[in-house]
């Protein structure tokens, strides 16, 4: 016996628990999409949905423990070993594609006798 599909409307409907973010969670978002902190305070109070003044602190506080945990770091680069009559090393990176397999469908299968 062949069960019947359930339908949409039979399901209950879907419960999607809402929770705003932390203010760390924020700042840390804030943080990652603007410099100027102005801009980071107006996101950070969007998000969790406070004041600006009421956030302006914990974006200070975290903008202070990032400079004093490390500083900006230099664009990481990559150096050639060797002296400068050294040329660096060339990398050449090919794809081969593979022709496609292709597969021929019959209706029936083959004879064996043949």
């Amino acid at each position: 016996m062949k069960k019947t599909p359930k339908s949409f409307a039979d399901l209950p409907p879907i419960r999607v628990r809402k929770e705003p973010p932390t203010i760390v969670e924020a700042v840390a978002a804030a943080q990652d999409l603007a410099d100027d902190l102005d801009q980071q305070v107006e996101i950070a109070a969007g998000l969790i949905g406070l004041p600006a003044d009421e956030v302006r602190p914990h974006v200070l506080a975290a903008q202070r423990a990032k400079t004093e945990r490390r500083p900006e770091r230099m664009p990481e680069r990559i150096f050639s070993q060797g002296g400068p009559s050294r040329a660096p090393r060339t990398v050449i990176v090919e794809r081969r594609t593979r022709p496609p397999v292709i597969v021929e469908r019959r209706g029936r299968p083959l004879d064996p006798r043949r």
